[in-house]
Order: structure tokens, then C-alpha cells, then sequence
């Protein structure tokens, strides 16, 4: 009854932040037995493809409870590591820090509107190769790159691909503004705010307006990998990150109100998971200001 009821509104933020760090549900489903009827959603898997994911972390930004022994027996698979398990260690991302730390900050007001706690970041890493780390920066990548990101989904026409923003390509220009015959590059200089670097680039294929530079910043898209599930990954200098937003379904209601008040006489001081919405949104984007690099 939760996500039915608030379905439109998660639908609106998914159309206005296409790139949001919120998983995807692909469908609400129930099951009939006896004298009961079950319920369960299908979501798209943030940690995939997984076959070089070796440790997984699911973080709330809080302490109480929040460790899982390293060395318990178990599938290292499906294993999960916790906030204190992360301590000492970064999300080492260089020039797209600025962006999680505003796209978590969005997501998070968003779900602090539907009165929710309890939510969390689930996180992973893998090594990239030379071959990814080389790719990534050409060219011909860049762009394939930026016409996904700007609409993943949008049918091939006829018209000449937009291509509003191109990520590190200005340190290959030898000036702000290099003309070879028709060709015409401008490199605008300008950052989003949001750490990505926006440029025109105007080639005989590749067009751009100010509009859809203005269209790509209001709705906080940044450049995705050329990669499978390229919203949930998110690439820094050395590492491929996992990235994802699940489990807000839990109001704060009556109930945990009062798991809040017991908890508080509990653990004076600590820092537990059941708090106020507005309490839980500052934490967990504290958490990731804290441990982003």
C-alpha cells in the first residue's frame, strides 16, 4: 500500500532526476495461499554484473548494530559488510565526488518528503583494467557515452545526436577554440556546479543549444560509463563503483516513534538508525561527504 501510494511520486523523481541513485522496480507482484496473500517487488540489481565484486557494503550512516564479521561463515557472495566494517576506508572518486554528494542530497530530501527512514546506500567496488581505464578516455568512447546519458532510452532519429557535455576532453584541446575547415570545437570553460565539465562540441554529426546544457544541469545528469546498468556504476580514477539507494519503506510512524524513545534511553549518545526522517537524511549525507574523495 506504501508504494502504490506513493508511486506517482517516486515516478515524478525518476522523470526529473533520470540519473538518481533510487534502485528501479520493475514490478509489484502478489501471490494467493491460504487464507493469506503475499506480496513482493522485482528490482533492478544494483550490483551487476558482479563476476569481479568480491565485498559488498550496506550503509545507513549510523553505528549501533552496524558490523558483520568478516571471517563469519557464510557465502562471500551474498555477504554483506556494514557502516563500521568501513571505517578508515573512501569512495575515492576524483572529479564526480561533487556529483554523488548532490545526487545522495537530492535523493535523500526526496525520501525525507515521503516520511521514511531506514533507507540505505548498498555499495561495492572492483578493480579497473588498463583496457577499461584507456577506453574510458577516448574519444569516440566520450561520446557514446554522452548520448547515453542524456536519454537512454529514447529511439534512434533522424536528426543528428545531441551532445551537451564531454568530461575531460578539454585537456586534449590546445586552446579554448580550435577551427579545422567545417569543423568547429569550443570548449565553454564552464563547470555545472556539480564538478562535470560542460562543453559544445560542434562536429559535421554533433550538435548542441544552450537549452539542453541548461536541461542536462537542471536535472543533475552527469556522464555514465558505456557499461550495463550504467546508472547504479559510477567510475573513479582507480576503482569501478556500485552504487545504489534501497530499502525506504519503513514510515516513521507510531511505532518507531517509540522504538526512537527506547533506543535513545538505550544508547545515550550513539548514533542508531531509528530517528526522525530529517535526523536519518542529515546522517546518511554527512556519511557520504565523510567518506568521499
Amino acid at each position: 500500500m506504501f508504494f502504490l501510494s506513493n508511486l506517482k511520486a517516486y515516478m515524478d523523481h525518476l522523470e526529473k532526476y533520470p540519473h538518481s541513485l533510487v534502485v528501479r522496480f520493475l514490478g509489484l507482484y502478489s501471490i494467493q495461499i491460504p487464507n493469506k496473500t503475499k506480496y513482493f517487488i522485482v528490482m533492478q540489481n544494483v550490483f551487476y554484473p558482479d563476476e569481479r565484486i568480491n565485498t559488498r557494503y550496506d550503509i545507513k550512516g549510523c553505528e549501533v548494530g552496524r558490523w558483520t564479521d568478516p571471517a563469519s561463515t557464510g557465502n562471500p557472495v551474498t555477504k554483506i559488510l556494514k557502516d563500521n566494517n568501513f571505517e578508515g576506508k573512501h569512495i575515492i572518486l576524483d572529479k564526480q565526488r561533487s556529483w554523488l554528494v548532490d545526487q545522495v542530497e537530492i535523493d535523500s530530501a526526496f525520501l525525507r518528503s515521503l516520511n521514511v527512514l531506514d533507507y540505505s546506500i548498498l555499495l561495492a567496488h572492483q578493480p579497473l583494467h588498463q583496457d577499461e581505464l584507456d577506453r574510458n578516455h577516448s574519444f569516440s568512447n566520450l561520446t557514446m557515452r554522452t548520448v547515453k546519458s542524456m536519454d537512454q532510452d529514447s529511439p534512434a532519429e533522424e536528426d543528428p545526436p545531441t551532445i551537451p557535455l564531454l568530461e575531460g576532453y578539454s585537456a586534449q584541446l590546445a586552446s579554448d577554440t580550435i577551427d579545422s575547415g567545417s569543423d568547429h570545437i569550443q570548449n565553454t570553460g564552464e563547470h555545472s556546479g556539480h564538478g562535470i565539465l560542460l562543453q559544445e562540441i560542434n562536429l559535421h554529426s554533433v550538435n548542441c543549444t544552450e537549452a539542453e546544457l541548461l536541461e542536462f544541469q537542471a536535472h543533475h545528469r552527469r556522464l555514465l560509463p558505456n557499461f550495463k546498468n550504467s546508472v547504479h556504476v559510477i567510475d573513479g580514477p582507480k576503482l569501478r563503483y556500485f552504487v545504489g539507494i534501497v530499502d525506504f519503506f519503513t514510515v516513521y510512524g507510531v511505532k518507531k516513534r517509540q522504538e526512537n524513545l527506547w533506543k535513545s534511553l538505550r544508547f545515550p549518545g550513539r548514533a542508531f538508525s531509528t530517528v526522525s526522517p530529517a535526523t536519518y537524511s542529515q546522517r546518511f549525507c554527512q556519511w557520504v561527504k565523510d567518506h568521499t574523495k
